[in-house]
């Protein structure tokens, strides 16, 4: 399992398709899935660390599990299958480990509000995951930036050999990343 965060939440120009970018934090790898519109208004808003006046579906999730003293341990992009992307929920509840099924994007939605842990199967990065350079930059000229969670500084990256791709399968990405607009997001904490 590789450990990822949230990179940002894209919008296509063309289609206003949502695009959930997950950044590998040992490395320079990034995992888009697509997701819709409401999945990335609730990621946005756990991120920005915005409360509803009333409970999302996500919020009513974060409360069952803790009302039934369950505590989510992590999620787990586990699979991708037909261009469909798997996950998994992880939950501790009184001395066992209950597993979940969900789409990616309410798994990371949860995690987002409870602050666990993302991972990614390691076939599912090395199968979609895309790697960038310090010097590509998207259409508007603006690199990938992390999502400020006060995390630890990045270790050197792992001595294992990235997976070879070639200029035709990034080719299509870099397609797809140049019609995408950065949803402006403000981090928490900070006022622009």
């Amino acid at each position: 399992m590789i450990r990822v965060v949230v990179d940002s939440i894209r919008v296509s120009l063309l289609t206003q398709s949502r695009v959930v970018v997950l950044r590998e934090t040992e490395g320079n790898r990034y995992l888009p899935i697509w997701i819709g519109q409401f999945e990335a208004d609730a990621i946005a808003m756990a991120i920005q660390g915005h409360e509803p006046q009333r409970p999302m579906t996500h919020d009513l999730l974060k409360a069952a599990i803790s009302e039934l003293d369950g505590l989510v341990r992590q999620i787990y992009i586990s699979d991708i299958r037909d261009n469909t992307f798997f996950a998994r929920i992880l939950i501790d509840q009184a001395g066992r480990t209950v597993e979940l099924d969900a789409r990616p994007s309410d798994a990371i939605a949860l995690a987002e509000r409870v602050q666990a842990p993302i991972f990614v199967a390691a076939h599912v990065l090395d199968q979609a995951g895309v790697l960038f350079d310090e010097e590509e930059q998207s259409d508007d000229g603006v690199p990938p930036t992390p999502v400020s969670r006060n995390e630890e500084p990045e270790s050197e990256a792992s001595s294992e050999p990235e997976p070879e791709l070639n200029e035709d399968s990034l080719s299509i990405f870099r397609n797809f990343i140049n019609t995408l607009d950065l949803n402006d997001r403000d981090r928490p904490g900070e006022k622009s």
